[in-house]
């Protein structure tokens, strides 16, 4: 095993809409997606992501920081990174983001990386449940210059030569040993990701951006002025920092609708009927085995 040192871990998340309840309502002229009329929660394979990187500072030392792309409630993801772990989290947040295809959103995450500077590791999950592309990792490797291994499933080794991932396929798996920097992208088989810790959600229960600071006075009166309460969010690394594009190093023609080559033509709805059925044994086995395909199929979460 190497000396533990200070490896700096990316970790990209999303929040993303409940895709379980996507109807012709939330989709909008231009053909991008009206988040706000659905629900929104932690991409599932990004929290596999993260667990990976938290578990790889824990054998090997070192720091994680999170990034997340989109409009100010997904802090909420950021918060829960912080919850599970996380040593620092940052939301890109612009209008001039809005609208990205993944070409533009691997981009901005691209800046966003090389602004941070020193970096060993990317961690993203495989794909996003609301465009199941699967690109947004791979195309942040490609613009980042460095390695990538896909369908990562666990971290076997890592010595001073480099890394070995396990990638898991559905017909079955291999190693892959590549130099860092490198990227990977994480399956939801990889780990079971850690709950928030109580703890954590008791140090970090302030945690905000600026444009939150009104919601938390109204809560927290105690601290009166806006100045007051970002004086101590940032005495206690409670101040969730916010990039916007002026903050990166961007050609702003490649971000959001603008710099998007691909956009959504047309959607069609699939409406799923009973036409077969299937015997689930009476034992615990059958119904983990039941519980284990629901999740998979993303029929529930």
């Amino acid at each position: 095993m190497p000396p533990i040192r200070s490896y700096h871990s990316v970790v990209l998340v999303k929040q993303v809409p409940d895709t379980r309840n996507v109807t012709g309502e939330v989709m909008t002229a231009d053909g991008t997606m009206n988040r706000s009329a659905l629900a929104a929660i932690f991409n599932p394979e990004d929290l596999n992501a993260l667990e990976m990187a938290l578990n790889f500072k824990e054998r090997y030392g070192g720091r994680v920081t999170v990034l997340s792309m989109g409009p100010l409630q997904a802090a909420n993801v950021l918060r829960e990174a912080l919850y599970r772990g996380a040593d620092q989290v940052i939301l890109l947040s612009d209008r001039k983001f809005a609208g990205a295809d993944t070409q533009a959103t691997s981009y901005t995450l691209k800046c966003a990386v090389e602004k941070l500077g020193q970096f060993d590791l990317v961690f993203c999950g495989r794909q996003a449940i609301d465009g199941d592309t699967a690109q947004v990792g791979p195309q942040v490797a490609e613009k980042l210059h460095i390695p990538q291994i896909t369908y990562a499933e666990s971290i076997v080794e890592l010595d001073e030569s480099g890394i070995v991932v396990q990638r898991a396929f559905d017909l079955g798996s291999e190693l892959v040993k590549c130099t860092l920097p490198c990227l990977l992208t994480v399956v939801g088989s990889a780990n079971q990701p850690r709950p928030a810790s109580a703890r954590k959600q008791i140090m970090y229960k302030l945690a905000a951006l600026p444009a939150e600071y009104d919601k938390l006075l109204e809560k927290w009166p105690e601290f009166g002025t806006t100045e007051t309460l970002e004086a101590y969010l940032a005495e206690r690394n409670l101040k969730i920092q916010m990039w916007s594009a002026a903050d990166l190093n961007v050609d702003e023609a490649q971000l959001g609708l603008g710099g998007s080559p691909t956009q959504v033509y047309k959607i069609n709805y699939v409406v799923l009927e009973t036409t077969d059925s299937q015997e689930v044994p009476a034992t615990p086995e059958g119904i983990q085995a039941l519980v284990h395909e629901l999740i998979q199929e993303y029929i529930v979460g």
